[in-house]
C-alpha cells in the first residue's frame, strides 16, 4: 500500500492507514510505504512482491501510485479521491484495468472529465467504528472537551472540522445560525481547523463574518495541531455536527460523526448523496449554487510545468453552495427537539458500522481485486 505514511493527521494518510489496518486485521498480507519514497517501494517490488500496489491520493499523484510500481511490472490500483476536475493523466488512468474511486460522484466526475466509467469501482473510506462510538456528555473526557472549548453544560455545541471552515460550509452555517437567534437554546459554534498559512487567512475572512452577523462571541476556531486520538472526543462533545461542504469526494468527519451517533446537516450534492441519509441519518441542504471555472492554473504538483494554464471546453463546477434557509431550518429543528437527534444518530451509528467500518471496507477490497 502506498500512501502518506507514517501517518499524519489528515484525511488521506487516515484514509490509507486504516485500510492498512483493515487488511491486517482480516489476515492479509500488506506492507506500506509512503508513495514519494520509491527507494522503500522498490525495496517491497523486489522481495515482498505483491500481488496488487493499491496507491491512496488523487489524480496528480498518478507518477508515485501508478507509473512508478508499473515500471518494475506490478498491478497499480489507484484509490482516488477528486479535486473538482481531472485536467492530467487522463490517458493513464483510461487504460488501468481497475480504479477505486470514494464515492460514486467522483466517479461521476471522471466520467465528465474524459475517462471511461466501466473500469472504476467505489470503495468507500473506512470508519474506526471502535474508537468513533456514542459517548455521554457525562462522560469526564467528553466533559473536559466541552469546559476547554468554553461550552457550558446548558449550550449545545455545534461543530465543523476541515482544513478550513469555509471549504466546509461554515460560512453558511454562520449565516444561518445568525438568522435563527431567539427561537433555539443557547449554542456554540466551534471550527476545528488545520493550522496552516492558508487557513489563518481564511481565519480572519471568517471571523469577520461572524462579528458582521453580531455572533462572532459565539463562534470560535481551533487551530491548534491534534492527533487521532482526540477526534473521537471532540465528536463525541458536540449536539449536531455542521458540514453542509462545498467540496467533498466522501466526507470522513460526517460518517464519523454517524458512528458517534451524532445527527449530521450535509448538502444534497457530491459524496454525501452515498454516505447520509436525508431525514434519517442527516438533513441535506439544497443547493443554492454551483460555482464553475473555465480555466485552471496548475503546477509540478499536478504533473505540469509551473504556471500551466488549463482551459476546459466546457465550465466545470469547482465548488457548491448549500441553501442558507434550509441549513436555518435543520439547525432549529435540531437545536429544539433533542429526541429527534438522538433518534437520528442511532441511526447514523446502525450505518456506519453496517457500511463503513475500516474491516468491511479492507474485505471489499479483498473481494474486488479478487473479482478483477
Amino acid at each position: 500500500m502506498l500512501y502518506s505514511y507514517p501517518p499524519a493527521p489528515g484525511g488521506l494518510a487516515t484514509q490509507g492507514d486504516l485500510l492498512y489496518r483493515g487488511l491486517q486485521e482480516i489476515g492479509v498480507e500488506v506492507c506500506a510505504a509512503n508513495l514519494r519514497s520509491d527507494l522503500e517501494k522498490e525495496w517491497y517490488y523486489r522481495w515482498f512482491k505483491p500481488d496488487a500496489v493499491v496507491g491512496i491520493g488523487f489524480w496528480g499523484d498518478v507518477p508515485d501510485i501508478v507509473l512508478h510500481p508499473q515500471r518494475f511490472g506490478m498491478r497499480a490500483v489507484p484509490w482516488i479521491l477528486a479535486d473538482g476536475y481531472v485536467a492530467n493523466y487522463r490517458e493513464v488512468l483510461d487504460h488501468l484495468p481497475l480504479v477505486l474511486v470514494t464515492s460514486d460522484w467522483v466517479r461521476e466526475t471522471f466520467v465528465r472529465d474524459g475517462i471511461r466509467g466501466d473500469h472504476t469501482v467505489t470503495l468507500p473510506v473506512g470508519c474506526d467504528t471502535d474508537a468513533f462510538i456514542p459517548r455521554g456528555l457525562d462522560d469526564p473526557k467528553v466533559r473536559a472537551i466541552r469546559e476547554a472549548l468554553g461550552v457550558t453544560p446548558e449550550e449545545r455545541l455545534i461543530l465543523t472540522v476541515g482544513g478550513d471552515a469555509a471549504s466546509k460550509g461554515g460560512r453558511e452555517v454562520m449565516e444561518a445560525l445568525a438568522t435563527i437567534q431567539g427561537e433555539v437554546p443557547p449554542w456554540r459554534y466551534v471550527c476545528k481547523v488545520w493550522p496552516q498559512e492558508r487557513t489563518q487567512v481564511q481565519n480572519e475572512f471568517d471571523r469577520a463574518l461572524a462579528a458582521s452577523l453580531g455572533i462572532g462571541d459565539r463562534v470560535s476556531f481551533q487551530t491548534h495541531q491534534v492527533s487521532r486520538n482526540l477526534m473521537p472526543y471532540l465528536l463525541a462533545a458536540c449536539d449536531i455536527y455542521a458540514a453542509p461542504s462545498r467540496l467533498e469526494g466522501f466526507g470522513m468527519p460526517q460518517v464519523e460523526a454517524g458512528a458517534c451517533a451524532k445527527p449530521v446537516i450535509g448538502i444534497r450534492a457530491m459524496a454525501m448523496l452515498d454516505t447520509l441519509v436525508h431525514g434519517e441519518t442527516a438533513f441535506l441542504a439544497g443547493v443554492a449554487e454551483e460555482i464553475r471555472i473555465t480555466e485552471a492554473v496548475l503546477g509540478p504538483e499536478s504533473g505540469f510545468e509551473p504556471g500551466h494554464r488549463v482551459v476546459f471546453g466546457k465550465p466545470r463546477v469547482s465548488d457548491y453552495r448549500a441553501n442558507v434557509s434550509d441549513i436555518a431550518s435543520y439547525l432549529k429543528l435540531l437545536l429544539n427537539d433533542q429526541p429527534l437527534c438522538q433518534r437520528m444518530g442511532a441511526a447514523g451509528r446502525t450505518r456506519a458500522v453496517a457500511r463503513f467500518d475500516y474491516r468491511r471496507v479492507a474485505q471489499r477490497l479483498v473481494d474486488i481485486l479478487r473479482g478483477t
